[in-house]
């Protein structure tokens, strides 16, 4: 819950693809600027998976850490959620006249912590989807359309007839009083609740290649099969093998079936370098992320420019 001051805490958001190094220049803005970071990353919520999410070791962390090890693999999790630990977190820093600094790639979640995007209550609770889905089966998907129209028109008419997905989300946010219209037109807003400086970090498309490649060798070296087993063991398969599982779905063959472990890191890698393109192209849609080109920069110049962006905007 957001308090009356919300919009006077300053917090710095460090956003920008996999691998350009977002977390070590995060722990040193905290560290020159008396803050803590907050993690938003859609994957480093889950308890084990530690190696193939690039998450931070305890040990080496320089400074404290928020919104990380949050669930089990498998449990569901969402943007709705991480927006109320994201928000605690903030708050709970900033009490401690502390700075919260945000990073991550996970562009939904740094949106739902720090812009004016309201979600449902309950919204991870499944008998009403199964509900809707028992009646888009039912009814067809026209038919559970119109029951959206005479709830919701006006969300109605932004939701092609097919989008049974869509429509089944928009009746599950009028069952708790949000209108699917209104947070669509919230989400092109742009606003942020706080007094936030986002910071970009960007860097020559093939180096940052190069970095991807290395950093997947570098996991596999650490000991990401050994992970990628012992979750496994644990009951967590399916949670491994699902879509944006990048990096452990493609070295579960690699255990249970043998597959050359090789393919599999260019498989991760290939998957990597996608999703860093779309990263990007998320975060330059936003015009209040201020970008730096890390490419020729040492980690001192970098610094020096990032408290330089900060220092620029006044609260």
């Amino acid at each position: 819950m957001l308090t009356d001051t919300a919009e006077q805490t300053r917090v710095i958001a460090i956003v920008g693809p996999t691998a350009v190094g977002k977390t070590a220049r995060a722990e040193e803005i905290a560290l020159r600027l008396h803050g803590e970071i907050i993690s938003a990353d859609s994957m480093q919520v889950y308890r084990g998976m530690d190696i193939g999410t690039a998450k931070p070791p305890a040990a080496e962390r320089a400074v404290p850490y928020s919104c990380l090890d949050l669930v089990d693999p498998g449990e569901e999790y969402s943007a709705a959620l991480f927006q109320t630990c994201a928000r605690e977190s903030i708050a709970d820093i900033a009490s401690r006249n502390r700075l919260p600094v945000i990073v991550g790639g996970t562009g939904l979640y740094l949106r739902a912590a720090l812009d004016d995007l309201r979600f449902p209550h309950g919204e991870t609770t499944g008998s009403a989807r199964l509900h809707y889905e028992r009646l888009a089966e039912e009814m067809g998907p026209e038919a559970l359309l119109e029951l959206l129209r005479e709830r919701d028109p006006s969300s109605a008419d932004l939701i092609h007839p097919n989008n049974v997905r869509r429509t089944i989300r928009a009746l599950e946010m009028a069952d708790c009083g949000v209108s699917y219209a209104d947070q669509t037109a919230g989400f092109s807003k742009r606003e942020s609740v706080y007094d936030t400086v986002f910071i970009g970090l960007t860097m020559d498309r093939e180096q940052l290649y190069e970095r991807i490649g290395a950093r997947v060798d570098a996991m596999l070296e650490a000991g990401l099969l050994d992970e990628i087993r012992d979750l496994v063991d644990a009951g967590f398969r399916d949670a491994l093998t699902a879509a944006q599982a990048i990096g452990y779905k493609e070295f579960v063959p690699v255990i249970e079936q043998g597959r050359d472990v090789h393919e599999a890191a260019e498989e991760v890698k290939k998957a990597t370098r996608r999703y860093a393109k779309r990263q990007l192209s998320w975060f330059r849609g936003d015009p209040r992320v201020q970008w730096i080109d890390v490419t020729d920069l040492s980690p001192a110049e970098l610094l020096s420019e990032t408290l330089r962006l900060v220092e620029s905007k006044t609260p």
